[in-house]
């Protein structure tokens, strides 16, 4: 039996660079507020806490003075920026590059779709943290749909600027563009006025070739991912589809001999907020028969 890791497989830059604006931190001081999980994995997260890192909520962050919070990569609305200054708070923000410049993409549309009565409209999971930061840019007035079908609230004879949650899948945002289109169309609107943005992040979209190559090549492949990682589950339901021997697990607990028992070669991948370290100790794991 042979065990290998997906060379492409782990964090993305965005959540590396925030776990590492955490770790300078702690390493100075022995604690330190984050708003919200620093990465949809926890196994990572609890590594942190154990450093000093304390997951807090909005409410919580109310209650703070003078302190200081990190802002994970997914970003934040203005409101929390606005928070931050009323209560003294220190903030640093570590929100992914990408995030950031989609948050300002979709802050220009609003304004211009204010000018002509149009529609500001994000594809992403509803309640998901990056797309609660990219609503704020709009005063919370986007409508949100979250699969292709989901446009009933869209207005197809007003303007409309559509962009995407930045780790959705690519075929699922071509899909949705292509049903807005048509029913534009059926609306009979004369002169349409429709642009969508893309704003998928390359390193999610890349990945599911890369995910496809490396299932191939091998007899089973072990997903590791949080259960809330939006990402793990998209690149997790790809990699089944390729790879019917495809089981996910958040933690090396989880593993089942009879998954990799009479299997030559066993594959380990994971989500971009999957650390290295756990597909190590997992892979660790099998070698050991310890699954």
């Amino acid at each position: 039996m042979s065990v290998v890791i997906d060379e492409n497989a782990g964090f993305c830059f965005g959540v590396v660079k925030a776990i590492a604006a955490a770790e300078e931190q702690l390493s100075s001081s022995n604690s330190l507020y984050c708003l919200g999980d620093i990465v949809h994995n926890n196994e990572e997260v609890q590594r942190l806490s154990q450093m000093g890192l304390h997951v807090i909520d909005h409410e919580a962050m109310g209650q703070l003075q003078g302190a200081t919070v990190l802002i994970r990569a997914h970003g934040e609305p203005p409101s929390t920026y606005e928070l931050a200054e009323r209560s003294g708070i220190r903030l640093i923000d570590a929100t992914c590059p990408i995030v950031l410049t989609l948050q300002k993409k979709v802050r220009d549309g609003y304004q211009e779709m204010q000018k002509v009565g149009g529609q500001v409209v994000i594809f992403g999971k509803k309640g998901h943290a990056e797309v609660i930061g990219l609503n704020g840019q709009t005063n919370n007035s986007a409508i949100i749909v979250s699969s292709p079908d989901d446009t009933e609230a869209i207005n197809f004879s007003r303007p409309i600027r559509l962009y995407s949650q930045t780790t959705k899948s690519r075929e699922d945002y071509s899909v949705l563009i292509e049903n807005i289109r048509a029913s534009i169309v059926k609306a009979g609107v004369a002169e349409p006025d429709f642009v969508a943005y893309n704003t998928i992040c390359s390193r999610v979209s890349n990945r599911a070739t890369q995910l496809e190559a490396f299932a191939k090549n091998v007899d089973v492949v072990i997903f590791v991912s949080g259960a809330n990682s939006s990402n793990g589950h998209y690149l997790y339901e790809y990699c089944r589809n390729v790879k019917k021997n495809t089981y996910m697990i958040s933690s090396p607990e989880e593993l089942r001999r009879e998954w990799v028992d009479g299997m030559d070669r066993i594959g380990i991948t994971g989500a971009t907020s999957t650390p290295r370290w756990l597909m190590e100790e997992i892979k660790m794991r099998v070698e050991r028969g310890q699954a």
